[in-house]
């Protein structure tokens, strides 16, 4: 049996996490709309959001996570294509390979900086300041995301030139 026999499973797991921390970016975005949107008009009948402020920090950080394995997948980052040009073939074939290895072990320590920052909220039993809600989950959903993400950079490595996921429209 081949060593990457369990290659496509594998493959299709990580897309379905990609996909599920999207949805979940998605919901948390819409989210944000919908506690600013309440607490705007409810503060003009005198009745704002309790908590809006809190809603929308962490509605935020998980927006912000969950979206950098699916921008990954589809390639979506901002490159610096004018110097990467000016390389050969086989120049920016290195120069490719030596960013994903960086961004590999970067996303691979903020996940471990992540679950750090968790774990500490979770033994300090960090709430945020009026909905008083647990925060350590925050980090720990955030360090998903990364792990996903450097998932999503090892596949760009092993497969290059293609990508994961094609965007759609």
């Amino acid at each position: 049996m081949s060593p990457l026999s369990g290659t496509s499973a594998r493959t299709g797991v990580l897309r379905w996490t990609v996909h599920a921390m999207a949805a979940v970016g998605g919901l948390a975005v819409a989210g944000i709309v919908l506690v600013t949107v309440a607490d705007v008009v409810g503060r003009q009948f005198g009745f704002p959001v309790k908590g809006a402020y809190d809603l929308v920090r962490v509605l935020g950080a998980i927006a912000m996570g969950c979206a950098l394995p699916l921008t990954k997948a589809v390639k979506g980052h901002i490159a610096i294509e004018y110097f990467f040009q000016k390389l050969g073939r086989r120049g920016r074939a290195v120069a490719d390979t030596l960013m994903r290895l960086i961004l590999l072990g970067l996303f691979i320590l903020l996940a471990w900086q992540f679950v750090l920052q968790g774990t500490m909220f979770l033994e300090s039993g960090e709430l945020t300041a009026t909905l008083h809600m647990p925060m350590f989950w925050v980090p720990w959903l955030v360090a998903l995301a990364c792990v996903a993400t450097a998932g999503v950079t090892l596949w760009h490595l092993l497969h290059p030139g293609r990508s994961m996921i094609r965007p759609r429209g």
